[in-house]
């Protein structure tokens, strides 16, 4: 008889610029052997040009973008899928649970000298003069968010490591 197969798990690998999404995001889907979304693929190209010429996003850039990953999201429902966002505010993590209700929340935090440290060592469209914004934006996961939380200032085998214990613990009845 064959093995049921249960639906798996979106994880959302959220935080800041800089926080280790896409390494730890693209890291966890291969090991759960899932697809791996890279949020910043999906922003539009004006997004990319106003981030690159130092421009925060506002709500208003960030929403069709938001609906991007939601869509991705909802194609990948069940099939399981490692997503790489920021989803900085409650409002746009509510807007991707609804693609996926069980939906789980991995939030990268990082010291903010971390952050830059990282940002200034990095090829990437959004340079380092953003970083304040981003943590201004960031409204942390609340308690009713069930977010996993992980300290992520460690190299990325280790963040790895603590993630897929994290969610292997969270996946445990109580």
């Amino acid at each position: 008889m064959p093995a049921v197969r249960h639906a798996l798990p979106t994880i959302i690998v959220m935080g800041v610029s800089g926080s280790g999404k896409s390494g730890l995001g693209s890291a966890l889907a291969h090991a759960c052997e899932v697809d791996f979304v890279e949020g910043d693929a999906l922003h539009p190209p004006a997004n990319i040009a106003k981030m690159s010429a130092g421009i925060p996003l506002d709500d208003a850039d960030r929403w069709p973008w938001l609906e991007a990953i939601a869509a991705a999201i909802t194609a990948h429902r069940g099939a399981g899928v490692v997503v790489a966002c920021s989803a900085l505010r409650r409002a746009y993590r509510d807007r991707l649970r609804q693609a996926d209700p069980a939906l789980r929340l991995l939030y990268l935090r990082v010291p903010r000298e971390e952050l830059a440290r990282r940002l200034r060592e990095r090829q990437h469209f959004m340079p380092p003069a953003l970083l304040d914004s981003q943590l201004a934006t960031l409204e942390e996961p609340a308690a009713d968010e069930r977010a996993i939380v992980l300290q992520a200032d460690t190299d990325l085998a280790a963040t790895l490591a603590l993630a897929r214990q994290a969610l292997s613990n969270s996946a445990r009845p109580d």
